[in-house]
C-alpha cells in the first residue's frame, strides 16, 4: 500500500489542504493520505489558536465519508512538540510493508534541512514538495520530487482573520467545519 503523510497545524483545516492532498494522492497513486495535525509544531510553537483536540475534531468533520483522507491523531496523542521523523517511524512500525510518501508544502519545505533528524526523513519516506502560489520551491537534498498541485488561494491565517472581522468563510472550509468554528466561538476577535 502507498501511504501519504500530510502534516500541519490545520488551524483550521480548509479546502486548500483537502484539494492538494487529493491531487497529490491522484498524481502519486497513493492509496491513503494520513492528515496529521501537530500537537505543537517546532517552527510555530505556541501559535495555534484552537486546541489540538479542536483541530482534530475539525479535521474529522472535514473528511467524513472520504475513504482516501484519513485523520490521524498520533501527534496529538503523543503530545508535546511534534517531529515528523517520529511520526514516520511510528507509521513504518505499524505498516512495515507499506511505502510512505511525505507531502510537504513549499513554504514548510524551505526549512526541511533544519527539521529534527532531517537525514532520517528520506530513509523513511519519499519526500514530495507541493507547490504553493507565490512560494519559491526549495532546491535542497532531501526533496525527491516537486509536484504541481492546484493553486487554491486560501490560508488558515486568512480564514482566522476573516472570522475576526466578521466576514464569511463560506467556501473556504467545509460546511461542517464552519459550523464547528461558529458553535465553539473559535478565532473570534480577542477582547
Amino acid at each position: 500500500m502507498q501511504r501519504g503523510v500530510f502534516g500541519g497545524s490545520f488551524d483550521p483545516v480548509h479546502v486548500g489542504h483537502l484539494t492538494v492532498a487529493r491531487a497529490a494522492a491522484a498524481d502519486l497513486a497513493l492509496d491513503l493520505v494520513h492528515l496529521v495535525p501537530a500537537s505543537d509544531q517546532p517552527f510555530k510553537s505556541g501559535f495555534h489558536e484552537a486546541t489540538p483536540e479542536q483541530r482534530m475534531a475539525m479535521l474529522r468533520l472535514a473528511v467524513i465519508g472520504d475513504a482516501l483522507l484519513v485523520p490521524d491523531d498520533r501527534e496529538i496523542r503523543r503530545g508535546g512538540v511534534s517531529y515528523t521523523v517520529d511520526t514516520l517511524r511510528e507509521l513504518k512500525r505499524e505498516y512495515p510493508t507499506d511505502s510512505l510518501c511525505l507531502l510537504v508544502g513549499a513554504d514548510a519545505a524551505a526549512d526541511l534541512p533544519t527539521w529534527c533528524e532531517a537525514d532520517a526523513l528520506r530513509r523513511l519516506a519519499r519526500i514530495v514538495v507541493l507547490t504553493r502560489p507565490d512560494v519559491a520551491l526549495p532546491d535542497h537534498r532531501p526533496v525527491d520530487r516537486t509536484l504541481v498541485v492546484p493553486a487554491v488561494d486560501v490560508s488558515a491565517t486568512e480564514i482566522r482573520e476573516r472570522i475576526r472581522r466578521g466576514d464569511s468563510i463560506e467556501g473556504l472550509v467545509p460546511t461542517d467545519v464552519a459550523a464547528y468554528i461558529a458553535s465553539h466561538g473559535l478565532y473570534r476577535a480577542r477582547d
